[in-house]
């Protein structure tokens, strides 16, 4: 380290309930491999309102250790007028060391070795976030090269500062929504991709906001816009990495294997929406005819899709084999990029427990009146979600009850405090929130 590196900051951080990064911050000068930084239960409580809520199962006593894990230390430099940010992620422990029952990052952590142990599987993932410059005026032309061209600097120094900070950039472009953007990163190892989600959208905030303008990621901003998805992108292998997923010779391309995975995530997709679909106004994406989803089913190259088999490129003769993988479409910026895909990799283990045969492959568009109409509803709104994931036994067992039980009241707290406003209102506290 030079004599400027010591003078800055590190921030521990972790990922609440919320989705919201928090921690404490130090010295990096005073930081190694020992350090570790008290913590409170009870802040699992804060909701998206920014307030802990009552009657949760951690009140004002006890006490946590935020416990860096030092593979996740990344250094952002090059956003403008601001120094230079070094953060790495924590676990959630006891004050012995021992995992906390509510840690988020746990979960994920857990669910990679439990996917590895029992099953000899590993896999690489990706997210990918949309999110809208609200401070952006006059006419936006999806993809156009003119709204691309709008954006800048922010579009270039965007680049610049994910690729300085180890996050591997793919693309940027203008989408589909009136001022709306969309940034992914390379595939990684289920921790460091939840972490890379995390740290992306947080420098998105930053460098908006040192250009004076404003990005929020919230599924609606206003009623009637086109919604935000975190959509995350993930393959299976072995343990030395050749793939799960193709088998010629199958539907969709689809092995045995990766069609009881998909049928597990397909099964338990209505218990799992109050946690990738958390917000009041994540179920006004949710909708038919929408580009989002409105039904658990497994779709090929349909984005309507809670889970999507994404095509293959094989021009010049490519390989697709190594290529092909799935695309989970229903979370959006409220899921705990943790436990989001925690949960999907944890309902696609239960499909192989079970034997599930793959579900019906949909091609081709949806047909809601005829063909399809039977399809697995998602739930209609954040009530009903939190419904049905406490009647499905298999997803409510991933969590301690104490996180559940916080998990539950804060949510409905939530919903009661919003629910009270106009569908307007409801989406601009979203919007400033997220």
């Amino acid at each position: 380290m030079t004599a400027t590196d010591l003078d800055e900051l590190i921030f521990v951080a972790t990922t609440d309930i919320a989705a919201r990064t928090k921690g404490r911050s130090m010295r990096l000068a005073d930081f190694d491999e020992r350090t570790s930084l008290g913590w409170v239960p009870a802040n699992l409580g804060i909701g998206s309102l920014g307030h802990i809520v009552d009657d949760i199962p951690y009140g004002s006593t006890g006490d946590l250790r935020l416990k860096p894990d030092l593979s996740s230390l990344a250094r952002v430099d090059g956003i403008p007028g601001r120094p230079p940010l070094n953060i790495v992620f924590a676990d959630q422990v006891n004050t012995d060391g021992t995992p906390w029952e509510s840690c988020p990052r746990t979960f994920l952590r857990e669910t990679v070795d439990q996917l590895r142990t029992e099953f000899g599987i590993t896999t690489r993932c990706s997210f990918e976030h949309e999110f809208v410059d609200r401070t952006a005026s006059g006419d936006h032309h999806p993809f156009s090269l003119q709204a691309f061209r709008r954006a800048e600097p922010i579009g270039s120094q965007l680049m610049t500062v994910l690729d300085r900070a180890g996050l591997e950039p793919e693309t940027w472009l203008p989408e589909y929504g009136r001022h709306q953007y969309e940034i992914t990163v390379a595939p990684t190892d289920p921790l460091a991709a939840a972490d890379r989600a995390i740290l992306v959208r947080d420098i998105v905030y930053d460098l908006f906001e040192a250009h004076g303008r404003e990005a929020s990621f919230a599924p609606v901003i206003a009623p009637g816009e086109s919604g935000n998805g975190v959509h995350v992108h993930f393959g299976l292998d072995d343990v030395d990495g050749n793939t799960l997923v193709f088998d010629q010779t199958r539907p969709g391309r689809l092995s045995r294997l990766a069609g009881s995975f998909a049928a597990g995530i397909v099964r338990h997709g209505p218990a799992m929406a109050a946690l990738f679909a958390p917000l009041a106004t994540s179920y006004l994406r949710l909708a038919p005819h929408n580009w989002s989803t409105a039904r658990a089913f497994l779709g090929l190259q349909n984005r309507e899709a809670l889970l999507r088999i994404c095509p293959t490129n094989e021009i010049d003769g490519r390989d697709p084999s190594r290529q092909l993988h799935f695309e989970f479409r229903g979370g959006d910026i409220g899921a705990n990029p943790w436990i989001l895909l925690g949960m999907i990799l944890r309902a696609g283990m239960q499909g192989l427990r079970d034997e599930l045969e793959t579900p019906e492959i949909v091609v081709g568009e949806l047909d809601l009146e005829n063909t399809h109409a039977d399809l697995a509803k998602l739930p209609r709104d954040l009530e009903q979600a939190l419904e049905a994931l406490k009647h499905d036994e298999v997803v409510s067992g991933w969590f301690s009850p104490a996180f559940l039980a916080t998990y539950e009241t804060v949510k409905r707290d939530e919903f009661a405090s919003v629910q009270a406003r106009s569908l307007a209102e409801q989406c601009e506290v979203y919007a400033r929130v997220y």
